[in-house]
């Protein structure tokens, strides 16, 4: 499906292409949900943002969301993406919004508490509750 917007779930990239199927079957719910959501890498892996950006442009795209399937913003996110992102706005006269890294987003803190809770039950480790996270 086609849509107006592409949202791009970026992932830094890596040479190992298991690295890359791990983001992509995290992303994978998305994907199959949001039309016009994708995963892009900022370097080492196809496709590149940079790709993705001009194949929906040549669609007709002319707005982009960049959600960072980063734990944290360090140098990339604060530096090396805004560039890139700058430059393809310039490129191709388009929009494009950088959000917060998901690691920023108290749900995936949650998301990490249950992963724990799960692995405890299976291996049998009794948890207690000590205070509220």
């Amino acid at each position: 499906m086609e849509t107006s917007h592409r949202i791009i779930l970026l992932a830094h990239g890596s040479s190992d292409r298991r690295w890359c199927e791990t983001f992509e079957a995290l992303a994978a719910p998305t994907v199959e949900a949001i039309p016009g959501s994708v995963v892009a890498y900022m370097e080492l892996s196809d496709p590149s943002m940079e790709k993705i950006v001009a194949d929906a442009v040549a669609e007709g795209c002319k707005t982009f969301t960049v959600l960072p399937l980063f734990l944290a913003a360090g140098r990339h996110l604060r530096k090396d993406v805004p560039a890139m992102i700058a430059d393809m706005e310039a490129e191709h006269g388009i929009r494009i919004q950088l959000e917060a890294p998901v690691g920023e987003n108290a749900q995936l803190g949650l998301a990490i508490r249950t992963v724990v809770e799960q692995t405890l039950a299976r291996t049998g480790v009794p948890t207690t509750a000590t205070g509220s996270a």
